[in-house]
């Protein structure tokens, strides 16, 4: 008699749903919700067709204003001067308008411009018109892309105020708990005899024995929109990793090219994302600064498990690992254009990177600008947003080995003023940055206005 073995490979993810997510088309947004514990959950949206999509882009076609709903290759935002008018706005007791909390419109931050002669200091980019995403998001009506926003900014701004002491490190982490870690090896440790009949029990156990992962946010409070795109954009690309959320484009996944057996069973993987540091182009008077490139990476490492749950570098080189964190960087700006919540997190490197540009050149001195409204939490308060502090765990259990492998943890992880270290900086020998600057002052600035393209 010929006996047949069955090997089971698990995999348990901190950041899933037991089921796969389908990738995100018109018919199926997916975002993130936090309930009132603070545990986040990834949140589907039903759009069938894409009909309420279109309905909401119709909708803001006929509310916008054409000048500012017209799309733009390069609209320019005083910063100083949007605060004036905001706090303008505000004493009237009128509120800021849509063009103020979507920043005119503007998809991306290509250039941050200080000009001397009317003080003002500058976001630069293309923009267009925007409308409501099925799950809440601004987004372009032409490219779909996400609009900056006011509270995005300001959280940037004051991450890097002219008075911050020290220059932050913007970071998320997801991570299993000790205890839950140590009772996961344990359960893992009494498996015997398994078949396929087991996996639903066996995917259950496994999430009661980790319980709930922590969500540890420093250098932003946990409080704002800013953070929570960060950790919907960490949670998100773990899913993904793990063949638990489907790409809108096509990618090697951790789990498609995961061999068990050279998986150590303690191993703890972490992807984390930073930016591409080698971003900036700066002018050689220093007035102008271009954000070049895609900014995103994601990289990996390993960790091993003890049996008590405590966790050390673990020193393995996994190739699975290796051509997923690699394979997903090279698709970045594809997955970006596709799924908002990449794009967002581009978008919030970005302001990051442009805040510590403009503390470092101390344009705040230079211009005069205090930054009195944006940098007071009571004057106009940001940080509205319950705060994600843990997520669900899920696993996802899969025909091929005999390998369990432990969660997958990770964050991201931004230090804006590496990307203005000299090391870094890419050459401007040809003059582009001032010539792009000096054109829009040739052109002549609006002074009526704190946008204009």
């Amino acid at each position: 008699m010929v006996k047949v073995l069955v090997r089971l490979w698990i995999t348990a993810l901190v950041t899933a749903t037991l089921a796969a997510i389908p990738a995100a088309t018109h018919a199926q947004q997916n975002g993130v919700k936090v309930d009132a514990r603070g545990v986040l959950r990834v949140h589907s949206v039903a759009d069938p067709g894409g009909q309420l999509h279109r309905q909401m882009i119709t909708a803001a076609r006929a509310a916008l204003d054409q000048d500012i709903a017209r799309r733009s290759q390069m609209r320019m935002v005083s910063l100083n001067r949007l605060e004036a008018a905001l706090q303008e706005a505000l004493e009237q007791n009128r509120g800021p308008t849509a063009a103020m909390l979507n920043l005119a419109g503007l998809t991306r931050v290509q250039y941050v411009f200080y000009y001397p002669q009317t003080r003002d200091v500058v976001l630069a980019g293309p923009a267009e018109g925007w409308a409501t995403h099925a799950t809440g998001r601004q987004v372009g009506i032409h490219t779909g892309r996400p609009v900056l926003e006011l509270q995005d900014m300001i959280v940037a701004l004051r991450a890097h105020a002219p008075d911050a002491t020290a220059s932050p490190v913007i970071s998320v982490s997801i991570d299993p708990t000790q205890d839950g870690l140590r009772n996961m090896q344990q359960f893992l440790s009494s498996l015997r005899g398994v078949t396929p009949r087991d996996i639903p029990q066996i995917a259950a156990n496994l999430r009661s024995e980790l319980g709930l992962q922590n969500v540890v946010i420093h250098g932003v409070s946990p409080k704002t929109h800013f953070a929570q795109v960060l950790v919907e954009a960490d949670y998100r690309m773990k899913l993904i990793g793990m063949g638990l959320e489907q790409t809108p484009v096509r990618l090697a996944t951790y789990i498609s090219n995961a061999s068990p057996g050279s998986v150590a069973r303690n191993a703890l993987k972490r992807w984390y994302f930073v930016p591409d540091y080698q971003c900036v182009r700066v002018s050689s008077d220093g007035m102008a600064m271009q954000m070049v490139g895609d900014g995103v990476q994601l990289l990996g490492e390993d960790q091993l498990v003890a049996a008590d749950g405590t966790r050390q570098a673990g020193g393995i080189f996994d190739r699975a690992s290796a051509v997923f964190t690699k394979s997903f960087t090279q698709k970045y700006p594809q997955l970006a254009a596709r799924s908002p919540v990449y794009a967002q997190m581009r978008n919030l490197i970005d302001l990051s990177v442009a805040a510590a540009f403009i503390r470092q050149q101390d344009f705040y001195a230079q211009s005069g600008w205090e930054m009195s409204l944006f940098r007071d939490e009571k004057a106009y308060p940001v940080e509205t947003y319950p705060s994600p502090q843990q997520v669900e765990t899920a696993v996802n259990v899969v025909w091929k080995g005999n390998v369990a492998m432990t969660p997958v943890g990770g964050g991201v992880r931004i230090e804006a003023r590496r990307a203005l270290g000299s090391e870094n900086l890419l050459s401007d020998e040809k003059g582009q940055v001032a010539a792009a600057h000096q054109a829009i002052q040739a052109a002549g600035i609006d002074h009526q206005r704190w946008w204009w393209d």
